[in-house]
């Protein structure tokens, strides 16, 4: 925890987590330990083996860096319950943050939907990385967080526990709570952590959904190839259960706009599971998005989806509704904000087009 601020890096996962375990951003990913298995090796569990090899380390935590890819053996990844043998070559890699773990306050406005002494909701613009990391050392919402708190005179040495209970990521627009209090940030955390949280999203997404609404399930994990990205694992043999409710709100028979409730919160989740049953966020770079899904082979439609991407040059998600219970106050309260002015206009742009295009002749 750095000392002026007394902010905490100790979010839970969101759908939108942008640091987590594993290949994140603003960590390294290191060699920690690289063990050749001699001849006469017996085979053994391969979390068992490295249980008594690494330094306190428990199987838990063995068990979970072979979830997130960061064990190897022989160049791949493998599963918990894998028996080395004789000659694998064996390695385990840990994440470690930048030496500089200092927090500058930066005098950056934040639009803050409500605070109290317990804590803050503040809703957030996209382009805002939430949490310094490699490349991104300053102007996030943690620099302005911190800039705000020395404004209101908050003697920061009662703040032991304090920082981002949850985040979104760099080009996802909406709510996020901050703790402000040691008390705030572990219940909070809490029901984080047991998904008692409500939390609603806004994404415009490509296709033409089948069904009104409907509950996507399927474990959410890193892609076994590219470790940057997230993948659905249907089966439920990679990665951490995942469900998302969908209802849809509007329909442009190319893009569709929806509401998506989080039952659980894994990184990308949203994203993820839209590009799982076929209709990725508009405009998504990361999970196939960003060119034309669905729609006519038309150059006049292309020039059409090329300025639709001008008017929002990022994947089309807005945090609308976050609600949970007061950890002083212990009652339920609940925010919403407006679309963004992007999302708004992109979608301003659709209705436009599907008049134009689909009108009752």
């Amino acid at each position: 925890m750095d000392e002026l601020t007394g902010i905490q890096d100790t979010a839970w996962e969101d759908d939108e987590t942008e640091l987590e375990t594993g290949d994140a951003e603003g960590a390294e990913r290191v060699e920690r330990i690289r063990i050749k298995t001699d001849k006469r090796q017996e085979p053994i569990r391969i979390d068992k083996f490295l249980m008594n090899r690494v330094e306190g380390a428990t199987r838990n935590k063995i068990q979970q860096a072979i979830e997130d890819g960061n064990v190897l053996v022989n160049d791949k990844t493998v599963k918990s319950n894998y028996r080395i043998k004789a000659l694998d070559d064996i390695v385990l890699f840990e994440t470690r943050r930048p030496e500089s773990q200092e927090i500058i306050p930066e005098d950056i406005k934040l639009d803050i939907v409500y605070e109290d002494d317990e804590l803050m909701i503040v809703n957030k613009p996209a382009g805002m990385v939430v949490h310094p990391g490699c490349g991104n050392y300053s102007g996030t919402l943690v620099n302005a967080v911190a800039w705000h708190l020395q404004k209101e005179n908050i003697d920061t040495t009662d703040l032991n526990r304090v920082g981002l209970v949850h985040r979104i990521d760099k080009d996802t627009t909406g709510l996020v709570v901050i703790a402000k209090t040691a008390r705030s940030m572990n219940e909070l955390s809490a029901q984080f952590k047991k998904h008692t949280v409500y939390r609603r999203y806004i994404a415009l997404v490509w296709g033409d959904m089948e069904s009104d609404e409907g509950t996507i399930e399927a474990h959410v994990g890193r892609n076994l190839r590219f470790r940057k990205v997230m993948d659905a694992y249907p089966e439920g043999d990679h990665g951490k259960e995942a469900i998302t409710h969908y209802k849809v709100l509007e329909r442009f028979n190319y893009v569709t706009l929806v509401e998506l409730r989080l039952e659980t919160g894994r990184t990308h989740q949203i994203r993820v599971h839209m590009k799982y049953i076929g209709h990725p966020l508009f405009n998504d770079p990361s999970y196939g998005g960003d060119r034309i899904v669905k729609g006519t082979v038309f150059t006049k439609y292309k020039q059409f989806i090329d300025n639709c991407f001008a008017v929002i040059n990022r994947h089309s998600l807005h945090a609308r509704e976050l609600g949970f219970t007061h950890p002083g106050t212990k009652e339920w309260i609940q925010f919403s904000s407006t679309l963004p002015q992007d999302m708004e206009d992109v979608l301003e742009k659709w209705r436009v087009y599907t008049q134009a295009t689909f009108k009752t002749k």
